[in-house]
């Protein structure tokens, strides 16, 4: 098979074009860079271009460099700001992943190829003329909630070649195979930022809007911020403010205003409703589904069950979503779950947490079911 690798410099696309190269098929590997020459902060592009080379020359294979480093800037960094500067929480790597490397790269580079690779840690599953997006057997490593905005045709064209593999044997393999980045760390962070802080660039881009920091349940200022645009709900680090711990549970967008409740067990931290808008299923509406789901309640409301997570983390949520007759989507938790933040996208899964349904942007609404969270005008 005549496959397009997406290479990154890092241990697992190098382990990604290990197994694929052993198993016989014609390989080319791309490296996307995003950057340009003249962005301070960038990821280390000398290193990782090198590291590709070096791993296209250890199995003698042609390497490509490609940028999409205005795509990227007009699309995905262009979205981020927007996002943070309307008060919201964006989600940049979900839509790097839908936008860049199997949006724009697939239209000019992998529409050549049979399949393109890349290093994720999640699977493709194949039934019939569906595809679905499965979880990976590394539960730390899984990377669906990546993807859930992929479409069915973008992840019919993909291969996931570690997604049957913990990240320890990605590890042991890269070593066995001599792999020159086999000790190599995973990247952290936002690759976009390199080694720029994350408040940094926000201030460069959007500047500073001094406001006043308040207890939501006194109504007291207990300190000043910078401007609503570096805090997200559920924000715990970087307040500045002593005594606590101290969560962000609300903005006040038109009056720049961070509401912060104290203590780590304060319900104004968590929700159990969680309002959605925008789905993205990939593999087809599952309230359209009647063989696997039991969907009308007593109300008229479609209701099916999922498990879900709203953040990176290996957990998952139980819950239940729910299409009114309006044509509204409620998540239902469980349990409690904590920072909920609008812009940020809640991730849908079969009850067994093996097959990624889609995903869901999380919208500004009363998010709060264990207290009382008045929402006015375009607050959060």
């Amino acid at each position: 098979m005549k496959i397009a690798v997406l290479v990154s410099g890092g241990v697992d696309s190098a382990v990604v074009v290990h197994k694929l190269f052993n198993e016989g098929h014609d390989l080319h590997l791309f490296y996307i860079r995003i950057s340009n020459d003249n962005d301070e902060g960038q990821c280390s592009y000398e290193e990782d271009i090198e590291m590709c080379r070096l791993i296209a020359a250890k199995y003698n294979l042609p390497l490509s460099e490609v940028s999409l480093h205005e795509e990227y800037w007009d699309y995905v960094m262009s979205y981020a700001l927007s996002t943070v500067k309307a008060g919201l929480t964006p989600h940049p790597d979900m839509m790097c992943n839908k936008i860049i490397k199997f949006g724009f790269f697939e239209e000019r580079w992998g529409k050549d190829f049979d399949k393109t690779a890349t290093g994720h840690y999640a699977s493709v599953v194949n039934e019939g003329e569906k595809y679905y997006l499965a979880t990976a057997v590394d539960p730390v490593k899984d990377q669906t909630d990546f993807l859930a905005q992929l479409s069915q045709d973008q992840l019919s064209h993909l291969l996931f070649p570690l997604g049957d593999m913990p990240k320890e044997e990605v590890r042991n393999l890269a070593k066995e195979a001599g792999l020159p980045n086999a000790n190599r760390k995973d990247s952290q962070g936002i690759c976009f930022l390199g080694k720029i802080n994350y408040k940094d660039f926000i201030k460069r881009h959007l500047g500073e809007q001094p406001g006043e920091v308040i207890e939501i349940e006194t109504g007291k200022k207990i300190g000043t911020h910078s401007g609503f645009w570096f805090y997200t709900i559920g924000q715990r680090k970087g307040l500045g403010l002593g005594g606590g711990p101290w969560f962000v549970v609300k903005k006040d967008i038109p009056a720049n205003i961070i509401y912060v409740s104290k203590g780590y067990d304060t319900p104004l931290q968590y929700g159990r409703e969680i309002f959605l808008s925008e789905p993205n299923w990939i593999s087809g509406n599952p309230f359209e589904s009647v063989n696997n789901f039991d969907l009308l309640s007593n109300n008229g409301t479609s209701e099916i069950p999922v498990s879900f997570k709203i953040r990176h983390v290996p957990e998952f949520l139980d819950g239940t979503l729910k299409l009114k007759p309006d044509g509204s989507l409620l998540l239902e938790s469980e349990s409690d779950v904590q920072g909920i933040a609008p812009g940020q996208f809640a991730i849908f899964y079969t009850p067994d947490n093996k097959i990624c349904l889609g995903s869901a942007l999380i919208s500004i609404g009363k998010t709060f079911s264990n207290q009382e969270n008045n929402i006015n005008g375009t607050s959060i």
